[in-house]
Protein backbone atom coordinates (compact mmCIF):
# COMPACT_ATOMS: atom_id res chain seq x y z
CA UNK A 1 0.00 0.00 0.00
CA UNK A 2 1.19 3.40 -1.01
CA UNK A 3 2.89 5.88 1.73
CA UNK A 4 0.62 8.90 1.85
CA UNK A 5 2.74 11.01 3.30
CA UNK A 6 5.83 10.51 0.86
CA UNK A 7 6.61 13.06 -1.56
CA UNK A 8 8.65 13.79 -4.66
CA UNK A 9 9.86 17.46 -4.95
CA UNK A 10 11.25 18.16 -8.51
CA UNK A 11 13.61 21.20 -9.06
CA UNK A 12 13.19 23.02 -12.43
CA UNK A 13 15.80 21.54 -14.89
CA UNK A 14 17.49 22.33 -17.71
CA UNK A 15 19.74 21.03 -21.08
CA UNK A 16 19.22 20.74 -24.21
CA UNK A 17 18.55 17.43 -26.28
CA UNK A 18 21.61 15.61 -25.94
CA UNK A 19 21.72 16.46 -22.16
CA UNK A 20 18.85 16.98 -20.42
CA UNK A 21 19.44 17.00 -16.34
CA UNK A 22 16.73 17.11 -13.54
CA UNK A 23 17.15 17.39 -9.84
CA UNK A 24 15.19 16.63 -6.62
CA UNK A 25 14.29 15.18 -3.33
CA UNK A 26 12.36 12.30 -2.50
CA UNK A 27 10.93 12.80 1.68
CA UNK A 28 9.28 10.23 3.88
CA UNK A 29 8.07 13.33 5.48
CA UNK A 30 7.99 16.73 5.01
CA UNK A 31 6.04 19.21 6.85
CA UNK A 32 3.29 21.67 5.36
CA UNK A 33 4.60 25.03 4.99
CA UNK A 34 2.18 26.84 2.80
CA UNK A 35 3.32 30.54 3.02
CA UNK A 36 0.69 33.32 3.59
CA UNK A 37 2.74 36.46 3.10
CA UNK A 38 1.76 38.04 6.44
CA UNK A 39 4.01 40.20 8.33
CA UNK A 40 4.95 39.12 12.32
CA UNK A 41 7.89 37.31 13.93
CA UNK A 42 5.72 34.18 14.22
CA UNK A 43 4.33 33.99 11.26
CA UNK A 44 7.65 34.00 9.53
CA UNK A 45 9.78 31.73 11.87
CA UNK A 46 6.81 28.92 12.02
CA UNK A 47 6.90 28.79 8.15
CA UNK A 48 11.18 28.91 7.76
CA UNK A 49 11.55 26.55 10.76
CA UNK A 50 8.36 23.89 8.91
CA UNK A 51 10.56 23.93 5.46
CA UNK A 52 13.17 22.26 7.60
CA UNK A 53 11.18 19.93 9.15
CA UNK A 54 11.74 16.93 7.20
CA UNK A 55 12.81 13.32 6.47
CA UNK A 56 14.78 12.15 3.37
CA UNK A 57 13.59 8.93 1.56
CA UNK A 58 16.95 7.09 1.30
CA UNK A 59 17.74 4.94 -1.34
CA UNK A 60 14.49 5.10 -3.35
CA UNK A 61 14.08 3.94 -6.38
CA UNK A 62 13.06 6.87 -9.20
CA UNK A 63 11.60 7.02 -12.56
CA UNK A 64 11.99 9.68 -15.01
CA UNK A 65 9.32 9.90 -17.43
CA UNK A 66 9.63 12.24 -21.08
CA UNK A 67 7.90 12.09 -23.87
CA UNK A 68 7.57 8.54 -23.82
CA UNK A 69 11.18 7.82 -22.65
CA UNK A 70 12.02 6.34 -18.86
CA UNK A 71 14.86 6.76 -16.80
CA UNK A 72 15.68 5.15 -13.79
CA UNK A 73 18.20 6.15 -10.81
CA UNK A 74 17.90 6.09 -7.26
CA UNK A 75 17.87 8.19 -4.52
CA UNK A 76 21.06 9.08 -2.28
CA UNK A 77 21.10 8.47 1.52
CA UNK A 78 19.80 12.04 1.85
CA UNK A 79 17.21 11.48 -0.33
CA UNK A 80 18.51 13.73 -3.69
CA UNK A 81 18.29 12.57 -7.14
CA UNK A 82 19.73 13.64 -10.28
CA UNK A 83 19.01 12.51 -13.44
CA UNK A 84 20.74 13.16 -16.78
CA UNK A 85 19.44 11.95 -20.24
CA UNK A 86 20.12 11.94 -24.29
CA UNK A 87 16.36 13.06 -25.60
CA UNK A 88 15.38 10.54 -28.36
CA UNK A 89 14.41 13.13 -30.42
CA UNK A 90 15.09 17.23 -30.80
CA UNK A 91 13.82 19.18 -27.67
CA UNK A 92 12.57 22.33 -28.86
CA UNK A 93 13.57 25.08 -27.07
CA UNK A 94 11.56 26.31 -24.27
CA UNK A 95 9.79 24.55 -20.78
CA UNK A 96 8.87 21.53 -20.60
CA UNK A 97 7.16 18.66 -18.35
CA UNK A 98 8.50 15.78 -16.99
CA UNK A 99 7.09 13.63 -14.42
CA UNK A 100 9.30 11.67 -11.68
CA UNK A 101 7.54 8.75 -9.66
CA UNK A 102 9.25 7.10 -6.43
CA UNK A 103 8.93 3.47 -5.40
CA UNK A 104 9.37 1.64 -2.49
CA UNK A 105 11.88 -1.67 -2.13
CA UNK A 106 9.22 -3.96 -3.13
CA UNK A 107 8.24 -1.92 -6.30
CA UNK A 108 5.19 0.01 -5.22
CA UNK A 109 4.86 3.47 -6.37
CA UNK A 110 4.77 5.72 -3.28
CA UNK A 111 4.55 9.06 -4.57
CA UNK A 112 4.51 11.17 -7.74
CA UNK A 113 5.06 14.64 -9.42
CA UNK A 114 5.09 16.61 -12.03
CA UNK A 115 7.87 18.92 -12.87
CA UNK A 116 9.76 21.68 -15.49
CA UNK A 117 13.04 21.64 -17.75
CA UNK A 118 14.42 24.73 -19.60
CA UNK A 119 15.92 24.07 -22.70
CA UNK A 120 17.38 27.47 -23.83
CA UNK A 121 17.18 29.05 -27.15
CA UNK A 122 20.34 29.34 -29.08
CA UNK A 123 21.03 32.40 -27.41
CA UNK A 124 24.73 35.00 -27.12
CA UNK A 125 24.98 34.81 -23.37
CA UNK A 126 23.86 32.31 -20.25
CA UNK A 127 23.96 33.76 -16.57
CA UNK A 128 25.57 32.52 -13.56
CA UNK A 129 24.65 34.58 -10.41
CA UNK A 130 24.89 34.24 -6.43
CA UNK A 131 21.60 34.92 -4.91
CA UNK A 132 22.72 35.97 -0.99
CA UNK A 133 24.43 39.77 -1.03
CA UNK A 134 24.36 39.73 -4.72
CA UNK A 135 20.65 39.83 -5.50
CA UNK A 136 18.94 39.68 -1.90
CA UNK A 137 20.36 41.63 0.80
CA UNK A 138 21.45 39.13 3.41
CA UNK A 139 24.27 39.76 5.76
CA UNK A 140 25.75 36.29 4.95
CA UNK A 141 28.87 36.97 7.02
CA UNK A 142 27.18 37.44 9.89
CA UNK A 143 25.36 34.86 11.60
CA UNK A 144 22.88 36.75 13.56
CA UNK A 145 22.25 39.43 11.09
CA UNK A 146 21.54 36.62 8.15
CA UNK A 147 18.84 34.89 10.28
CA UNK A 148 16.96 37.75 11.22
CA UNK A 149 16.87 38.50 7.28
CA UNK A 150 15.41 35.11 6.58
CA UNK A 151 13.17 34.88 9.65
CA UNK A 152 12.06 38.27 9.85
CA UNK A 153 10.85 38.33 6.68
CA UNK A 154 8.73 36.35 4.01
CA UNK A 155 9.84 36.02 0.54
CA UNK A 156 7.60 38.94 -0.73
CA UNK A 157 9.25 41.38 2.14
CA UNK A 158 13.03 39.95 1.60
CA UNK A 159 14.36 43.48 0.44
CA UNK A 160 16.70 43.05 -2.97
CA UNK A 161 19.35 45.50 -3.73
CA UNK A 162 18.10 49.02 -5.45
CA UNK A 163 18.22 48.83 -9.16
CA UNK A 164 19.45 44.62 -9.42
CA UNK A 165 16.17 43.59 -11.20
CA UNK A 166 16.31 46.21 -13.58
CA UNK A 167 20.30 44.89 -14.79
CA UNK A 168 18.85 41.24 -14.88
CA UNK A 169 16.09 42.26 -17.03
CA UNK A 170 18.49 44.42 -19.71
CA UNK A 171 20.76 41.33 -19.52
CA UNK A 172 18.00 38.84 -19.94
CA UNK A 173 16.68 40.95 -23.15
CA UNK A 174 20.41 42.12 -24.13
CA UNK A 175 21.27 40.39 -28.09
CA UNK A 176 18.55 38.58 -28.28
CA UNK A 177 14.46 38.41 -28.98
CA UNK A 178 12.06 39.31 -26.22
CA UNK A 179 10.68 36.00 -26.57
CA UNK A 180 14.17 34.11 -26.26
CA UNK A 181 15.87 35.45 -23.07
CA UNK A 182 18.92 34.63 -21.97
CA UNK A 183 18.88 31.99 -19.94
CA UNK A 184 19.69 33.01 -15.68
CA UNK A 185 20.89 29.93 -13.78
CA UNK A 186 20.60 30.99 -9.94
CA UNK A 187 23.20 29.09 -7.89
CA UNK A 188 23.72 29.60 -4.18
CA UNK A 189 24.98 27.89 -0.77
CA UNK A 190 20.97 28.20 0.48
CA UNK A 191 20.15 25.00 1.18
CA UNK A 192 17.19 23.44 -1.45
CA UNK A 193 14.77 23.65 1.89
CA UNK A 194 14.88 27.13 0.40
CA UNK A 195 13.54 26.51 -3.28
CA UNK A 196 10.25 27.50 -3.43
CA UNK A 197 11.02 30.59 -0.59
CA UNK A 198 13.47 32.04 -3.15
CA UNK A 199 11.66 30.97 -6.34
CA UNK A 200 8.66 33.38 -4.74
CA UNK A 201 11.15 36.01 -3.81
CA UNK A 202 12.46 36.69 -7.11
CA UNK A 203 8.92 36.26 -9.21
CA UNK A 204 7.00 38.54 -6.71
CA UNK A 205 10.32 41.16 -7.46
CA UNK A 206 10.03 40.19 -11.32
CA UNK A 207 13.47 39.04 -11.67
CA UNK A 208 14.28 36.79 -15.05
CA UNK A 209 12.64 33.24 -14.67
CA UNK A 210 15.83 30.76 -14.26
CA UNK A 211 16.84 27.53 -12.49
CA UNK A 212 17.92 26.98 -9.03
CA UNK A 213 20.70 25.44 -7.93
CA UNK A 214 20.98 24.85 -4.49
CA UNK A 215 23.03 23.08 -1.68
CA UNK A 216 22.13 20.11 0.43
CA UNK A 217 19.50 19.52 2.98
CA UNK A 218 19.61 20.80 6.21
CA UNK A 219 17.21 19.54 9.28
CA UNK A 220 15.52 21.33 11.63
CA UNK A 221 18.41 21.16 14.42
CA UNK A 222 20.91 22.54 11.73
CA UNK A 223 18.87 25.66 10.72
CA UNK A 224 21.32 28.34 12.62
CA UNK A 225 23.92 27.24 10.18
CA UNK A 226 21.91 28.13 7.04
CA UNK A 227 23.76 29.18 4.52
CA UNK A 228 26.72 28.36 6.12
CA UNK A 229 28.79 26.10 4.03
CA UNK A 230 28.74 23.89 0.48
CA UNK A 231 31.16 26.54 -1.35
CA UNK A 232 33.10 23.70 -2.70
CA UNK A 233 29.79 22.35 -3.73
CA UNK A 234 28.79 25.68 -5.65
CA UNK A 235 31.65 25.39 -7.28
CA UNK A 236 30.81 21.90 -8.88
CA UNK A 237 27.46 22.80 -9.61
CA UNK A 238 28.82 26.01 -11.94
CA UNK A 239 31.17 23.10 -13.75
CA UNK A 240 28.05 21.49 -14.30
CA UNK A 241 26.18 24.16 -15.79
CA UNK A 242 29.25 25.00 -18.50
CA UNK A 243 29.85 21.42 -18.94
CA UNK A 244 25.72 21.00 -20.32
CA UNK A 245 26.47 24.01 -22.46
CA UNK A 246 30.02 24.26 -23.37
CA UNK A 247 29.86 26.06 -26.69
CA UNK A 248 27.83 29.13 -24.58
CA UNK A 249 29.59 32.40 -23.10
CA UNK A 250 28.62 33.42 -19.67
CA UNK A 251 28.83 36.06 -17.79
CA UNK A 252 29.05 35.71 -13.54
CA UNK A 253 27.54 37.63 -11.19
CA UNK A 254 27.98 37.72 -7.45
CA UNK A 255 29.93 38.99 -4.20
CA UNK A 256 32.52 39.31 -1.94
CA UNK A 257 30.84 38.44 1.42
CA UNK A 258 31.98 34.90 0.81
CA UNK A 259 33.90 33.10 -1.34
CA UNK A 260 32.49 33.98 -4.98
CA UNK A 261 35.26 35.98 -6.11
CA UNK A 262 37.45 33.17 -5.43
CA UNK A 263 35.22 30.39 -7.18
CA UNK A 264 34.77 32.33 -10.43
CA UNK A 265 38.74 32.43 -10.73
CA UNK A 266 38.90 28.72 -10.02
CA UNK A 267 36.21 28.71 -13.14
CA UNK A 268 38.37 30.71 -15.25
CA UNK A 269 41.55 28.11 -14.78
CA UNK A 270 39.57 25.49 -16.60
CA UNK A 271 36.68 27.20 -19.03
CA UNK A 272 38.03 30.76 -19.27
CA UNK A 273 37.24 30.51 -23.00
CA UNK A 274 33.67 30.55 -21.99
CA UNK A 275 34.13 33.91 -19.35
CA UNK A 276 32.95 36.73 -20.99
CA UNK A 277 32.75 38.91 -17.64
CA UNK A 278 32.43 39.06 -13.90
CA UNK A 279 30.56 41.33 -11.65
CA UNK A 280 31.16 41.45 -7.85
CA UNK A 281 29.03 43.62 -5.44
CA UNK A 282 31.46 44.66 -2.68
CA UNK A 283 29.15 44.32 0.09
CA UNK A 284 32.54 43.57 2.41
CA UNK A 285 35.22 46.64 2.28
CA UNK A 286 37.87 44.52 4.29
CA UNK A 287 38.03 42.64 1.13
CA UNK A 288 38.13 45.17 -1.30
CA UNK A 289 41.61 45.01 -2.04
CA UNK A 290 42.27 41.18 -2.09
CA UNK A 291 38.72 41.08 -4.65
CA UNK A 292 40.66 43.67 -6.84
CA UNK A 293 43.72 41.57 -6.84
CA UNK A 294 41.32 38.57 -8.15
CA UNK A 295 39.73 40.79 -10.63
CA UNK A 296 42.71 41.76 -11.93
CA UNK A 297 44.36 38.52 -12.72
CA UNK A 298 40.85 37.61 -14.75
CA UNK A 299 41.00 40.98 -16.66
CA UNK A 300 44.58 39.66 -17.63
CA UNK A 301 43.13 36.85 -18.68
CA UNK A 302 40.64 39.33 -21.53
CA UNK A 303 37.79 38.67 -18.86
CA UNK A 304 36.06 41.77 -18.45
CA UNK A 305 35.38 42.68 -14.68
CA UNK A 306 33.17 45.21 -12.47
CA UNK A 307 33.80 45.89 -8.58
CA UNK A 308 30.44 47.80 -7.72
CA UNK A 309 28.32 48.62 -4.83
CA UNK A 310 25.74 49.94 -6.75
CA UNK A 311 24.21 47.85 -9.79
CA UNK A 312 23.48 51.05 -11.57
CA UNK A 313 27.51 51.21 -11.56
CA UNK A 314 27.31 47.20 -12.86
CA UNK A 315 24.58 48.61 -15.28
CA UNK A 316 27.07 51.30 -16.91
CA UNK A 317 30.13 48.93 -17.45
CA UNK A 318 27.87 46.57 -19.21
CA UNK A 319 26.75 49.47 -21.44
CA UNK A 320 30.18 50.11 -22.09
CA UNK A 321 31.89 46.56 -22.76
CA UNK A 322 28.41 46.03 -25.24
CA UNK A 323 26.84 43.44 -23.01
CA UNK A 324 23.66 45.53 -23.03
CA UNK A 325 22.50 46.47 -26.34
Amino acid sequence: MAKKSAQVKIYHGYGHTHNLVVYGHVFKFRAKAEQKFRNGFFVNLMHVFKLFVLKPYPFATVKLSFRGQQISAKTAYDGFFKIEWEAKDEVEAGWHTVEVAAYDEGGNEIAHSSGSIYVPHITQYAFISDIDDTVMVSHSKTIAKRLRELLLRNPRTRKTFQSTRYHYELLAEAHTKVEQPNPFFYVSSSEWNLYDYLVETFRFNGFPEGTFLLNQLKRWKDLLKTGKTGHEGKLFRIMRIIDAFPKQKFIFLGDNSQQDPEIYAKIAEKYGENMVAVYIRNVRKSKLFQTQEILNKLEENNIKTCLFEHSEEAIVHSKKIGLIN
